[in-house]
């Protein structure tokens, strides 16, 4: 483990995938984390293996889906766990249907989940980052928040919706201190493939990996005050997307 940063993190999705990668990789660099997902059990052991890095890691359970109570639990999660210096919005879904075939409610789970969630945890946040004129916000984005792919529709609107808020939230605020990054990685070999909300079938043997898109947040992340990289496109070398 490197020297600890003294900084604190919260990421969200943190029991599998990118987001668990994520929290290994702070922890291992020194970073403190809070841990948000849904499943607690799942969580627990998350932070039970950041913490043998020596850093401080709680488990906080939090269904994102609850959109009317995640700008408050968020908040009462940073209250609980300390200053919060690093916001990662990494929570999400995958779907895949034709825009025709996307029944209504399907599509406002999709915007909820990928969208409104994230505004949700950044507001939650966004007062003590703005009181301390620091922080930085990176938002899991997607190659499909930078072009649209047949099957995926209400997938790309939420990414591209998510896209735009992470540019308006960085005009918004660089005067005050906070930078904002969106990371869009192409496909990573991660659960999202298993669930029953995405059919699709690729070679997962030729994706990105959770923990090589771990490290690109963990050094965007690390950057100097003085500078942020607001954009940043993360794809596999073999050439899939």
């Amino acid at each position: 483990m490197s020297a600890s940063t003294d900084k604190r993190a919260l990421i969200t999705g943190a029991s599998s995938g990118i987001g668990k990668a994520t929290a290994l990789a702070f922890a291992n660099a020194g970073i403190n984390v809070a841990l948000v997902s849904r499943t607690y059990e799942k969580l627990a052991a998350v932070a039970e293996q950041a913490r043998a890095s020596g850093v401080e890691a709680k488990p906080y359970a939090l269904d994102l889906a609850e959109i009317d109570q995640v700008k408050d639990k968020i908040g009462a999660i940073a209250a609980d766990f300390g200053p919060i210096d690093i916001l990662v919005n990494n929570a999400g879904i995958g779907y895949t249907a034709t825009l025709r075939d996307t029944p209504l409610s399907d599509w406002q789970r999709v915007i909820d989940l990928n969208l409104t969630s994230v505004l949700q945890c950044i507001l939650g946040i966004l007062p003590m980052m703005r009181d301390r004129r620091s922080g930085i916000i990176i938002n899991v984005v997607s190659i499909a928040g930078q072009q649209v792919f047949p099957g995926w529709g209400a997938y790309c609107v939420s990414k591209f919706g998510l896209m735009a808020l992470s540019k308006t939230l960085a005009a918004e605020e660089r005067e005050r201190g906070i930078r904002v990054t969106a990371i869009c990685p192409g496909s990573v070999n991660t659960p999202i493939w298993d669930t029953d909300t995405v059919k699709a079938d690729f070679d997962r043997s030729a994706m990105l990996t959770p923990e090589i898109v771990a490290q690109s947040i963990l050094q965007t992340a690390l950057l100097p005050e003085q500078a942020v990289i607001e954009e940043l496109t993360l794809l596999a070398s073999a050439g899939i997307l």
